[in-house]
């Protein structure tokens, strides 16, 4: 009974909440969130015809796709391998939310952030390989020859920028080691504890702040927003490796993305953050708390996409390095040395 149970509240986690259905409505209001800010921050309407200031706007566009739009064949494609490399992307992102608190059942064991980073970095990358495979286009091969270019110094810097508070959080004797939910439960500690001297404290504070900059920029260049989406510049590429999608998988390539914006965000908003603290999830207080440090970054995440041109690929990598990696490293090197 006690394995029967356990079955249904890990089916039950990870296909209604916080699984695919929970993360795919969230992910949708995301992306309208995020349309709209940009569209008033340009002085344009955004999402405005479908449903209460246009916010199922997305939930139309994605059944449009899926429902009305057909498929269009090409030439040497394989639809088969681009079904395979989204499906392997969403169920990884939908795998690694058992990691975080607010999940009915969670998985949590001394470094299992490297669960986190297998699920929620590597695979998405590689799923976007698998994806843009399954087109032969030239556009497609120089769209994903950018992603790569730009994955080689993003992934670095946003497992570094995770690393940071995991790493400070050792002086606690009392927590798991590099533990995604131990983390999320306890990183507000650092934010308020002045235990260990006001000089180590303000050095914690520099060093999450750090911590917090350096991931907002890895995770605008990993979701590929502006001015990182240059993998994706219709201008000069014809929107780059998705040139071909159509249909079916074009829907759900938009909801993969989508789903990396919001899930991305969602593990900041803990790791980072301290998700609902210093308040419990169940309470209103705690609900409101997390609610208004989700919007917040998805906010700044809107506030970056629309302020910024696109950068050249030059450019984002330098840029990238000098604002991102480099920080992100020397405060992983100071984080273990204090």
């Amino acid at each position: 009974m006690d394995i029967a149970l356990a079955i249904g509240y890990t089916l039950f986690s990870l296909l209604i909440f916080p699984g695919f259905i929970t993360i795919s409505a969230i992910s949708l209001l995301v992306e309208w969130f995020v349309r709209k800010t940009v569209a008033r921050m340009q002085n344009r309407m955004g999402p405005a015809y479908v449903g209460p200031i246009g916010i199922l706007q997305p939930f139309a566009d994605f059944f449009k796709l899926l429902l009305v739009k057909r498929y269009i064949d090409q030439r040497y494609s394989n639809p088969l391998l681009a079904v395979v490399g989204v499906g392997v992307g969403i169920g990884a992102l939908t795998a690694g939310l058992l990691l975080f608190p607010l999940s009915p059942i969670r998985f949590s064991s001394p470094y299992d952030v490297i669960v986190f980073i297998y699920l929620m970095i590597l695979w998405p990358f590689i799923s976007l390989i698998i994806i843009s495979l399954a087109w032969p286009n030239p556009f497609v091969v120089a769209g994903v020859s950018r992603a790569i270019a730009l994955a080689i110094v993003t992934e670095p810097t946003l497992v570094a920028s995770i690393l940071i508070p995991m790493t400070i959080l050792k002086r606690y004797p009392d927590i798991t080691p590099y533990s995604v939910y131990y983390t999320s439960t306890n990183v507000w500690r650092l934010w308020i504890d002045t235990g260990f001297g006001i000089p180590q404290y303000i050095a914690t504070l520099i060093l999450l702040i750090v911590s917090l900059i350096t991931s907002i920029i890895a995770i605008q260049s990993k979701i590929m927003l502006k001015p990182f989406d240059i993998p994706e510049a219709e201008q000069e590429l014809i929107a780059g490796y998705a040139t071909e999608f159509s249909g079916l998988i074009y829907a759900f390539y938009r909801l993969f993305h989508d789903m990396k914006i919001a899930i991305l965000i969602l593990a900041i908003t803990y790791i980072l953050l301290g998700g609902p603290a210093p308040f419990k999830h169940l309470s209103i207080e705690g609900f409101l708390t997390l609610l208004a440090k989700y919007i917040a970054l998805a906010f700044i995440v809107s506030l970056v996409r629309g302020a910024f041109g696109r950068f050249r690929i030059d450019q984002a990598i330098t840029k990238i390095i000098k604002y991102a990696l480099i920080p992100s490293i020397i405060a992983l090197i100071i984080s273990f040395i204090m």
